[in-house]
């Protein structure tokens, strides 16, 4: 009995161990994150989900640096895992759509703010982006209408692009 609690006690202590050590791994990767370096931000959170596949975190983090990095499909596994875990998480369905919409596949990007819509009405990014998937598929004045919508919520790129797209 006593064997069986040093080895629990030695399983558990390097397990948190282990966390801290992906911790501290996710914060240096959030330090570079913060400071441009989405490349080398990128290979940490990869340590990080390694380490701890189940960080949801780590991978919407590596999929905000593969979105910049123009990995679009990197960018939508990453986001697609965290739908998976969570199912209602407005941004994982944002970002996703928004790398969709980088890959021209603007059918499948309204799917995600449709989405995102569902789960939070009043999103005003959700409606901006929408308007471009919209815009993709030669939906000018149904893109105009999301467009006025994100305005009204207070979004400030759909001011300017209202002002630059003529929408009536």
């Amino acid at each position: 009995m006593r064997l069986t609690l040093l080895v629990f006690s030695a399983i558990l202590f390097s397990l948190s161990g282990f966390s801290q050590n992906a911790e501290g791994t996710f914060n240096k990767a959030e330090d570079l994150f913060a400071n441009g370096m989405y490349q080398e931000a990128s290979e940490l959170y990869s340590k990080v989900i390694a380490a701890d596949p189940e960080n949801v975190n780590a991978y919407l983090r590596r999929g905000f640096c593969n979105s910049v990095l123009q990995n679009y499909d990197g960018a939508i596994a990453d986001f697609s895992f965290v739908i998976d875990k969570h199912s209602k998480h407005p941004f994982a369905y944002l970002s996703r759509g928004s790398a969709y919409i980088k890959k021209e596949e603007f059918k499948t990007a309204l799917i995600d703010f449709e989405r995102v819509l569902n789960i939070d009405p009043k999103n005003q990014e959700a409606y901006n982006n929408r308007g471009w998937a919209k815009n993709g598929l030669g939906l000018f004045k149904e893109a105009c209408k999301d467009w006025k919508t994100s305005k009204k919520l207070g979004n400030e790129e759909a001011k300017l692009i209202l002002k630059n797209n003529h929408c009536k």
